[in-house]
């Protein structure tokens, strides 16, 4: 019972890494179910079995697995750095490598799924919505901790970051090349820098509220 199940799992596994990985380098419309399968290597008509949604179903599971595997990596990347600046810059460095790597073909997980399918799926646009959100919500944090702003300061910010990242993502696959993230990451990382009174301005701001 526990090896099917194991088993089963496995299967299960190989499903959304290969829809994830399809549809990162190809989108949502031009990643057929035949093709998830082949990929995946999972025996025929086990898709429909794990999976009785179909193609929409499977999408929200890769989506949501290829999020956290994404914002984890992240995470790794910013642990040591010893400001907001530093943090901008490392992810941007490291997305850049990992494009690269890929010879260009990845990117963010859910980027080219969200500019076809977000709006002609409300379950896949849900998705996308809280992979952004999530992120997003790790920028404010990551501000919050080491640039000393509050949250209604860092809110704005974050989506700035976010859409610079995001922005120099896409111009980064178009030219194929690095170029783009690793300015992106130093322009954010000197605009960081510019602000060195920003723990004194939130405390400022603070201590008005308190009054």
């Amino acid at each position: 019972m526990t090896e099917a199940l194991t088993k089963g799992a496995r299967t299960r596994a190989k499903l959304v890494a290969a829809a994830a990985s399809l549809m990162q380098r190809q989108g949502y419309h031009a990643t057929g179910l035949a093709e998830i399968v082949e990929h995946s290597g999972a025996p025929r008509g086990s898709l429909y079995f794990y999976f009785p949604g179909g193609k929409e179903e499977l999408a929200r599971a890769a989506l949501a697995e290829a999020g956290a595997e994404w914002r984890a990596r992240i995470e790794a990347a910013v642990a040591d750095a010893p400001d907001l600046g530093a943090a901008a810059e490392a992810v941007c460095r490291l997305l850049a490598n990992d494009l690269a790597a890929s010879d260009f073909q990845h990117g963010c997980p859910v980027a080219a799924v969200a500019l076809e399918a977000a709006g002609s799926s409300e379950p896949v646009r849900q998705i996308i919505e809280a992979h952004y959100a999530e992120w997003e919500h790790a920028i404010v944090e990551l501000a919050v901790a080491r640039a000393g702003l509050d949250r209604d300061a860092a809110r704005p910010l974050a989506t700035f970051v976010l859409a610079s990242i995001e922005g120099a993502l896409l111009l980064a696959k178009v030219h194929r090349s690095r170029e783009p993230l690793l300015r992106v990451g130093a322009m954010l990382r000197g605009l960081a820098a510019m602000a060195p009174d920003a723990p004194a301005r939130a405390s400022k701001r603070r201590a008005r509220r308190d009054r």
